[in-house]
């Protein structure tokens, strides 16, 4: 996660990544030195309904204006 603020990409929230750094399936863990410095990483808390659509809202606007982009590059491609 970026900053490790817990906000992952885009400051969409958890587990909204690619799974490829550590927070694996959000649960916290620690280094395991002994230092006693307590959790490193990742601090997951659960999203609500309500941020969870907020989300996928989103989501879905930049994925159609993508898709849009995608589609007008191609139609310039063909006219080529």
């Amino acid at each position: 996660m970026p900053y490790q603020n817990g906000m992952g990409p885009a400051g969409a929230g958890p587990r909204t990544g690619r799974g490829l750094g550590s927070c694996g399936a959000g649960v916290a863990r620690g280094r395991g030195f002994g230092f006693g410095r307590g959790r490193f990483g990742c601090y997951a808390r659960s999203i609500t309904n309500t941020e969870e659509k907020e989300m996928l809202t989103e989501e879905t606007k930049a994925l159609e204006e993508e898709l849009k982009a995608i589609k007008e590059r191609l139609s310039e491609l063909s006219k080529k």
